[in-house]
């Protein structure tokens, strides 16, 4: 299938790799050469703009950073719905706001072009490992004609539901995901706090109920105190925005959520922001240290 690839990054970069291990024909566009290079070396070609991408390719995949990215490359000047036909395909990978999602996917059909929002979850690794988990929001028939692309970069492939399910899917996810990371922090710090040994804690917890991929990978890194980035927390901070949103949006009350979304405004404020989310642990010690509570707990 001839491919398009939009956002060459920590994760759509191993991801377009992947498709053309597929052995799809790949045209890719980006604003800075340098991300062109590594797929071109591989056979990829490239485009000027997001609209002459569509004219050449059956299916895009765009994978952004935020919103209003997705917004401009899709449906911006020289996006595109401007070079696409009719019965091509988008396929969103970036983590956005459902609303907006359902916007665009109507904005598309009214071209006749089909769209999924299919966030996804495993990291860069899982994008290198083609191990990836695919949230998808859209018509049905759509995600049919995209399951050999799916097959390429990912191995768990959830029909939501209608435009937006995915997202909204993904919200979920963020939000369970970040409160634990702030659960694990906290743990490890009062173990610390306790003399004992912090990796021998997460041993123990990994045998228990309290047991979760976050207080693996997460866990692991906090007692290993790596905070180089995976995924730069500025992403979290930008997916758990969403979520607050959405709730609000929906009068739902989120309090863990909100909490957590404190500590990663902290992270940012130290100038954290593009560290690894595992660094929760040293704001929660250094909180901690400030006013004298044992636990790490917020006070003013």
């Amino acid at each position: 299938m001839r491919v398009g690839f939009i956002g060459l990054g920590a994760m759509g970069r191993p991801m377009a790799l992947n498709l053309l291990r597929g052995r799809h024909e790949l045209t890719v566009y980006a604003r800075r050469s340098a991300s062109l290079e590594p797929l071109v070396e591989r056979g990829a070609a490239t485009a000027a703009t997001p609209a002459a991408l569509a004219a050449e390719c059956d299916a895009i995949f765009t994978m952004l950073t935020g919103t209003a990215d997705v917004e401009q490359i899709l449906l911006g000047e020289d996006g595109v719905v401007h070079g696409a036909r009719s019965g091509t395909l988008v396929i969103d990978n970036s983590t956005i706001d459902p609303t907006a999602t359902r916007a665009i996917a109507a904005r598309l059909g009214e071209r006749g072009i089909d769209m999924l929002d299919a966030p996804v979850s495993g990291g860069p690794h899982g994008a290198r490992d083609a191990t990836l988990s695919i949230m998808v929001g859209g018509k049905a028939d759509a995600l049919e004609r995209a399951r050999p692309l799916f097959d390429c970069i990912g191995t768990k492939v959830l029909h939501m539901g209608d435009h937006g399910a995915g997202q909204a899917t993904k919200a979920c996810h963020q939000l369970l995901l970040l409160v634990t990371a702030q659960g694990v922090a906290e743990a490890l710090t009062l173990a610390r706090r306790c003399g004992l040994d912090v990796g021998r804690v997460r041993e123990a917890m990994l045998q228990g109920m309290a047991s979760s991929r976050v207080l693996d990978f997460f866990g692991d890194r906090m007692a290993r105190r790596d905070f180089d980035a995976g995924i730069e927390s500025r992403l979290y901070h930008k997916d758990l925005d969403i979520v607050l949103n959405l709730a609000h949006d929906l009068g739902v009350s989120l309090p863990a959520g909100a909490v957590t979304m404190q500590f990663i405004n902290g992270l940012h404020g130290r100038g954290r922001g593009r560290g690894d989310l595992s660094a929760l642990i040293a704001l929660v010690e250094e909180l901690g240290e400030a006013s004298g509570t044992p636990d790490g707990g917020v006070s003013g």
